[in-house]
């Protein structure tokens, strides 16, 4: 084993004299930002006199198509720091170029706006992230000598079954602690597979708050000297991989009848199938992971069905019975923008309000 790993717990016992030291009045605060390349989050901390109402912008510099660029951070909201705790922030950013326009790279300004065109409609989001967990040799953390371990399913309990639940459950507590809106965890079929879920949350805060959760996961896996994956792909398996399933209704949709809006927006979606796949992962890779069978659906084709989870799009079979509820997107891979995948579902499903009124006054009665 290599030296950081056998001296890690000792690095961690180290450092507790010195977060228990009292700092007030001054506060520090975390800036969160995304790469350039859209999959990993970053940060950097300063301290600011007094535990700020509005943190002021702050100022980074990335490597873009290999030129080093200056960007502002611009805070969009504020966390508790879970890891020097309080009086100290988190914030997600927003991030401008020298000209003061959204970067390029950082799409949440665009979903932002996108939002507001809609709010009137109580856009809800509910995020599934999964991930693996990663020893530093590049090997699933607790992986055996045998190619592919054995592991029975979802839901499982026990050491010759599950690897990796004290991080899954202390980036739990983490995010709650934090005000992030997590919901749930649950472990995967994959070796130290596991997911968490973000929401539901309306409009551009699923974005914010996914986000968020991701960069709290690679801090907690520093602590535990795993690294978290976010791969779609992994390992050559049929039924191993890593999705990022997005669950999307509106307040229509949650509404008494709200099945038929749901029928609606499932086929505006199945139009722009292949648009969507390709904006919300790399191609090679979700071709890789979406190969139909039981756990997903091909990647060409559009289909969805009831209680199926070997479609592009399922309705829950609560749903379905209930006659309302949400609709879940399963084409996103686990590495999606959320930001990308939310402003997608949105100004696919939701036509403008004059479209939407003609079209339930002369098409109520839809045959599906």
């Amino acid at each position: 084993m290599s030296f950081v790993p056998e001296t890690m717990c000792l690095h961690r016992l180290a450092r507790m004299p010195y977060l228990a030291l009292p700092t007030v009045p001054h506060c520090q605060v975390t800036y969160i930002w995304i790469s350039p390349c859209g999959k990993f989050p970053k940060g950097k901390t300063r301290t600011l006199d007094s535990e700020p109402q509005n943190v002021p912008r702050f100022n980074a510099t990335l490597w873009i198509d290999d030129v080093l660029t200056e960007i502002t951070l611009v805070p969009v909201r504020m966390f508790r720091d879970p890891f020097t705790r309080d009086p100290n922030k988190l914030v997600m950013c927003d991030a401008l170029d020298l000209q003061g326009t959204p970067a390029q790279f950082h799409r949440r300004s665009e979903c932002a706006k996108a939002m507001e065109e809609v709010k009137d409609q109580k856009p809800w989001f509910g995020f599934e992230q999964e991930f693996t967990l990663m020893a530093l040799d590049q090997h699933p953390f607790g992986w055996r000598d045998d190619p592919y371990p054995t592991t029975p399913g979802v839901g499982e309990v026990g050491l010759e079954k599950i690897w990796g639940r004290d991080v899954s459950l202390s980036h739990y507590q983490a995010c709650l602690y934090a005000g992030v809106k997590i919901s749930g965890i649950t472990n995967e079929g994959g070796p130290a597979q596991w997911e968490f879920q973000i929401g539901p949350c309306e409009g551009i805060e699923l974005g914010d708050h996914a986000w968020t959760a991701r960069y709290i996961l690679f801090r907690v896996c520093e602590d535990f000297g795993v690294i978290p994956s976010f791969h779609p792909k992994l390992f050559d398996h049929p039924l191993w991989s890593s999705d990022g399933h997005m669950n999307f209704s509106t307040e229509a949709m949650r509404s008494p009848g709200g099945l038929t809006r749901i029928h609606a927006a499932i086929e505006r979606l199945a139009q722009r199938h292949m648009e969507h796949v390709a904006l919300y992962g790399d191609e090679h890779n979700n071709r890789k992971r979406m190969i139909g069978g039981s756990l997903s659906s091909a990647f060409d084709t559009f289909s969805w069905r009831t209680a199926s989870r070997s479609v592009s799009v399922r309705i829950p079979g609560h749903v379905h019975s209930e006659g309302r509820g949400y609709l879940e997107d399963r084409r996103p891979p686990s590495d999606c923008d959320p930001y990308v995948v939310c402003q997608a579902l949105v100004e696919t499903c939701l036509p403008p309000p004059d479209f939407i009124r003609a079209y339930f006054s002369f098409s109520h009665r839809l045959e599906f």
